[in-house]
């Protein structure tokens, strides 16, 4: 019987260490696979824009490590993305950085945000826009970078209904252009709203300097 006992409890401990081994294997893979989902570049321009966003703290170097992947976990949370800890496509879209081969993500980003917030104003209602998210840059109160401006916590409607992620037009690109090269059709303005849709009494305590279109420009 005493042999039969210890049988059963060798059988044991070999399955319980089998089972050690397969579980450490397979979570070694599963990082593996973490740390594969994206090109350096992808991980070095994620890593930059995390920093600005305020999720990432650690040096921007293309090493997906623990501290890369809980800012990505972060923003995915925040974001409403599937946390995978993974920077893939949609990640990538929402962080303004699915066309970062291009010649400038800032570029695209700003497009991006004009087209989703004003694709229905004027030529100068786009670029107007525009110059109040690089206002915001230049402003002490608001995050120095594009990025960080846009991807600010309830700072853009368009950002939270996912509008962000439609694809500019060329005549957005245009005018995030003129606006990149100076042009400021709000005289220094870093806020607009449409009256017929803003739902927050702050806003009008704004003082006002223009209005462009549906949108009011504001101090």
């Amino acid at each position: 019987m005493k042999k039969w006992h210890y049988f059963v409890a060798f059988s044991l401990i070999v399955v319980m260490a089998f089972c050690g081994i397969y579980f450490s294997a397979l979570k070694h893979s599963e990082d593996l696979s973490v740390t594969t989902v994206a090109t350096t570049n992808q991980i070095l321009s994620a890593q930059q824009r995390l920093k600005e966003m305020g999720y990432y703290y650690g040096a921007v170097d293309g090493i997906y490590g623990e501290q890369t992947r809980q800012a990505v976990l972060k923003f995915q949370y925040d974001y409403g993305i599937p946390q995978t800890g993974n920077i893939g496509p949609r990640t990538l879209e929402m962080l303004g950085l699915q066309n970062s081969s291009s010649q400038s993500s800032d570029l695209y980003l700003l497009a991006k945000c004009i087209y989703a917030e004003a694709r229905g104003e004027s030529y100068v209602g786009k670029v107007a826009v525009g110059a109040v998210i690089l206002n915001r840059v230049e402003h002490p109160s608001f995050p120095n970078t594009i990025a960080g401006v846009i991807y600010q916590p309830w700072a853009f409607t368009a950002v939270y209904d996912g509008q962000i992620n439609l694809e500019p037009n060329q005549e957005c690109y245009n005018a995030a252009q003129d606006a990149l090269n100076g042009w400021d059709p709000t005289y220094g303005c870093i806020y607009y709203y449409n009256p017929s849709t803003a739902t927050s009494d702050w806003i009008y305590s704004r003082q006002v300097v223009t209005t462009i279109g549906s949108h009011v420009f504001a101090v």
